[in-house]
Formats: C-alpha cells, structure tokens, sequence
C-alpha cells in the first residue's frame, strides 16, 4: 500500500523529494490521466479557479519614466496550457505564454489597461469572488479607477497607488 502511496505522489507536479528517491529507488510513477479541459464550463468554475489559482498585481516601473501597470495573470502546469490558452478567447484579451523552455510552468496575462477596465473587472463585478482574493481585487479595481482618473499621473495619486500595492498579497 506505501509504495503505491508513493507512486501516486511521484506523479503529482514536482516528483518525489530526494529523501523519497533513495527510500523507494525503484518506484514509478503512475500515470496521470489527461484531463483535456479545453474551454472554461462555467462563469462560476472560472471565479473559483481565479479565487484559488489567480493573482491580482500593480506593477510600478521607475525606468525610463514612472510608469504604473495593472497585471491580471494565472500560473499552471504546462499540461494545463490548453485551459490557459482558451482564457485567451473566453475573455477575449490576453496572451498565453511558457516561461522559459526549462520550466514546467505557463502564463494567461491581460496587461493591456482597456482589457483589464472592460473585460476582467466587468467579469468579477458580474460574478462575484467569493474567498480571500476578493480583498486584492478590490484594491486592484482600486487603483485602475484611479488610472482612468490620470491620479496614477500625479504624486499624490502614484503614493497611493503604492500604498494600495503595498497592502495587496499579504
């Protein structure tokens, strides 16, 4: 029973530790069975997986000049770049990208202001985030009213926009 313990976890995202490759040498992990979600099922599946998987961030450059960036992204497997893919149409904005041909791991991100202002705000005010993420998509909301505002332009608004940032992710 151990070992197929073991089997089970030598297949799940980073193998076995070092520590379980010298306990249990001749393991081999089982194999997965391919999921092949291609298209989002629902609006409330979607919501759930951003609560759980997605990532709400500010980005605030000083190089040439001052610069502010809203950043909508989620990180998977690559096995999972299909579903990552289809967020690409299912919002209608974004991009899929790999991160490096020696990582396992793929990106969906919207950076472009007017998708983040008319796309994926109007989606979460539709459908709701329901866990602890909704605190940082507040912020995030936050701070792109501030940007259609031009305060992101002034000294005043560039500090509060850092202390909203600040206060995100914790």
């Amino acid at each position: 029973g151990l070992k197929k313990i073991v089997a089970i976890r030598a297949s799940i995202n980073n193998g076995l530790t070092d520590i379980l490759k010298a306990a249990f040498p001749d393991i081999i992990p089982v194999p997965r069975p391919k999921v092949g979600l291609r298209v989002v099922p629902d609006p409330n599946w979607l919501v759930g997986f951003v609560d759980g998987e997605g990532c709400y961030q500010i980005k605030v450059a000083s190089c040439p000049k001052l610069k502010v960036q809203l950043h909508f992204q989620i990180t998977q497997h690559i096995r999972d770049a299909e579903l990552l893919e289809s967020l690409v149409v299912y919002f209608g904005c974004g991009r899929y990208s790999k991160y490096s041909d020696d990582t396992q791991i793929g990106n969906f991100l919207v950076t472009k202001f007017a998708d983040i202002n008319e796309k994926i705000i109007p989606f979460f005010q539709k459908y709701p985030l329901q866990g602890v993420k909704l605190k940082d998509y507040k912020d995030f909301c936050k701070v792109a009213d501030l940007m259609k505002n031009k305060a992101h332009l002034t000294v005043e608004g560039l500090n509060l926009i850092c202390k909203i940032k600040h206060g995100m992710n914790r």
